[in-house]
């Protein structure tokens, strides 16, 4: 039996497998982006885990991989006998997510990103000196 989990997305519950793709109410988070929905339920091998304390260390990875809309939905209203017709519709915002991964957390990597010297210095400067050093250089070439 494979391992499944039940997650809470957007005050909905769904059971989830690995590889899996399903439809949700529009998330916020851009296409390509990976997050971990709140994990409720992890089950499949063995006895079914529930709970805080059971589920510590357990997270599930999902990507979205598309925001799409929904199929057109129409709303006709009709009162009998008074000509009262209203018909209106919408189509749902929804995200499509792909379940990555299910199981125990993914160690963070410690790796931190290096600046160039040139980067590093021009954040240290404030940018009113800045300007204000290029406007003195471009006054300097006016009087000459």
């Amino acid at each position: 039996m494979a391992t499944y989990a039940v997650i809470s997305v957007g005050g909905k519950q769904y059971r989830v497998r690995e590889g899996e793709r399903l439809l949700v109410d529009r998330l916020p988070y851009d296409e390509g982006k990976t997050f971990h929905p709140e994990l409720l339920l992890l089950a499949g091998e063995g006895d079914p885990k529930l709970g805080d304390s059971e589920l510590k260390g357990q997270q599930v990875t999902a990507k979205v991989a598309a925001h799409v809309l929904g199929k057109k939905v129409l709303i006709g209203k009709h009162r009998r006998r008074t000509g009262y017709r209203r018909r209106r519709g919408h189509r749902s915002r929804l995200s499509q997510i792909e379940i990555q991964s299910i199981g125990r957390q993914q160690a963070r990597s410690t790796g931190k990103k290096t600046e160039t010297a040139k980067g590093e210095a021009k954040k240290d400067e404030p940018k009113a000196t800045r300007t204000r050093a290029r406007s003195t250089a471009k006054s300097k070439e006016t009087e000459s």
